[in-house]
């Protein structure tokens, strides 16, 4: 029957007491208070509220070695992006994947697959789908509920989805850019309980008034935390951390424990950041994590302190799945899944032709996943269309992955490059390839180099390429996750030897394409109007 003594910082009661943790079968059979025990802190293990682990591009059992090393114990997981390229058995695979590791991926049904119908992508789950995930024991709730104006305008689908998770008890996550006022209250009426997409503080509060509860997102593009921690001064049980997406070297850094010493070293109260770190996800959601009580499973960690957050060890279900900074579960050698039909490019399939004098250009945003759209004079050669590389304005293309097709373009501004391109088969939400770059020959070429692996992220430069294959649905890899950070980081500098001074230009890329955050973006069938929900004519 191990013991471990320390600080109990025991979140529930709000207290913290010297004492000795008993713990047998998996769980905590008793905590005694002691007179003195040693100073080291014992807390209920973090909980990212909503993520994508595909985001990582890591396959779940990867994900985990990185993640108890930050004090992760549990994740709130869409598995949205491997259901648009793989259907229901790429949900499978994530369960499956997940359950081989210690760490608890409480996965959810993906509601909207394909996210809209003005893209391509390789699955559709409908509502009996849906329906048939939710009926499992091991799927925890309905995942975003991206399609809002779905929700707004009573779409039939959209409402059969959600009352499937009533009737199985399950709730609802929200994804709701932008809504206030009556339309987020209509949103929230129809039994949607959460949002993680809030910008401003006056959306949350909005929200918070319709009686959802607020994600306070800081990921690798998406940054939220700035905007929204100071809802801790009102609304401090309504809150909950997440990360949404996090990219492999920003997880080799740290998770939510981040966000805990950010949000402790401005002054919020211990526990009431610790209620929305550890607590809240797990009283919303119904997961399987502990909080440091007796009768729960033993997941907890140990810290050095209450103002970094730096974990030592980290015990899930009784077990000790890191200490001496070192991981103490093995490896996992996952399978491959993939939907990818590969072909050859020419510069010449990236050409447009216009008559027209004036453009729209994507407005990309540094950290931010919306973007604006503004009206350009471009130069032109001929009849064909060209960047504008002094106003870094570059050429952006969507390349169906799943069917030969031509390439949707379009222009972007605020990528930097000055010569070269990049590009992804991460592309939200359908996975089709997205490159940016100064010339149809750079673009051609990169998108060559993610055909040839069938799927991955690569740059090319001059006489200079790089590509790190995602073999896993074409957006992720059962690597070791350091050698993933560490190719991440090399394909980065490479982008940044472009001219780009982004701070995550693949991440940002990944959500050039993701039509349901306004305004303009671009998908393989073509540019698109996020406001209005049509396409552009141009």
């Amino acid at each position: 029957m191990p013991k471990i003594s320390g600080q109990i910082v025991d979140v529930i009661s709000r207290r913290i007491y010297p004492g000795t943790l008993h713990t047998e079968g998996g769980k905590i059979l008793q905590i005694e208070e002691e007179a003195a025990a040693p100073q080291q802190f014992i807390l209920p293990g973090f909980v990212d509220a909503h993520i994508h682990i595909e985001s990582s591009m890591l396959v779940p059992s990867a994900f985990a070695r990185l993640a108890v090393k930050h004090g992760t114990v549990a994740t709130v997981s869409d598995p949205h992006e491997i259901a648009n390229v793989c259907g229901l058995e790429g949900v499978t695979f994530m369960i499956e994947d997940g359950q081989t590791v210690p760490l608890k991926f409480c996965f959810g049904a993906p509601s909207c697959v394909p996210a809209t119908r003005f893209e391509t992508a390789g699955a559709v789950l409908d509502a009996d789908d849906v329906a048939a995930l939710l009926a499992r024991p091991d799927i925890y709730y309905l995942a975003e509920m991206m399609n809002w104006p779905g929700v707004l305008y009573d779409d039939a689908e959209v409402l059969k989805k959600i009352e499937a998770a009533r009737k199985a008890g399950k709730p609802v996550d929200g994804h709701a850019p932008g809504l206030k006022g009556e339309q987020a209250r209509k949103y929230a009426s129809a039994g949607i309980s959460t949002d993680h997409e809030c910008f401003t503080k006056e959306e949350a509060l909005d929200k918070i008034a319709a009686g959802m509860k607020i994600l306070i997102r800081e990921g690798s593009a998406a940054k939220n935390f700035d905007a929204l921690i100071s809802l801790f001064d009102d609304y401090p049980d309504r809150l909950m951390f997440c990360s949404d997406d996090k990219h492999p070297d920003d997880l080799v850094l740290g998770h939510i424990n981040e966000l805990v010493a950010r949000a402790v070293g401005l002054g919020y109260p211990l526990f009431d950041v610790l209620h929305a770190a550890c607590v809240a996800p797990v009283q919303h959601y119904g997961l399987p994590a502990g909080l440091l009580q007796p009768g729960d499973p033993a997941d907890f960690i140990i810290t050095e302190d209450l103002t970094h957050f730096r974990v030592t060890e980290t015990w899930i279900d009784g077990k000790q799945v890191f200490a001496g900074g070192r991981v103490q579960f093995p490896k996992v050698q996952a399978g491959l899944l993939n939907n990818f039909v590969s072909y050859t490019l020419s510069p010449e399939d990236f050409e447009k032709e216009s008559s027209a004098t004036i453009f729209p250009v994507i407005q990309a945003i540094d950290g931010e996943l919306i973007t604006q759209k503004e009206m350009r004079v471009l130069p032109k050669l001929g009849s064909l269309v060209q960047p504008d590389l002094k106003n870094d304005i570059l050429k952006m293309a969507v390349v169906n992955r799943y069917q030969q097709a031509k390439p949707a373009v379009a222009f972007i501004q605020n990528f930097g490059i000055k010569n070269g391109a990049i590009a992804s088969s991460v592309g939200h939400d359908c996975h089709n390839i997205i490159a940016v770059g100064t010339s149809d020959a750079d673009l051609a070429r990169v998108v060559n180099l993610v055909m040839e692996a069938k799927g991955g992220i690569a740059a090319f430069h001059g006489e200079q390429e790089d590509l790190l294959p995602l073999p896993v649905a074409g957006i992720m890899t059962n690597a070791p996750g350091e050698d993933v950070g560490e190719a991440y980081e090399r394909l980065t500098r490479i982008a940044r030897d472009m001219g780009s001074t982004l701070k995550a230009p693949y991440m940002l890329i990944s959500f050039m394409a993701l039509l349901v955050i306004p305004s303009l973006k671009l998908s393989d069938k073509g540019l698109f109007d996020g406001d209005s929900f049509t396409f552009v004519e141009w």
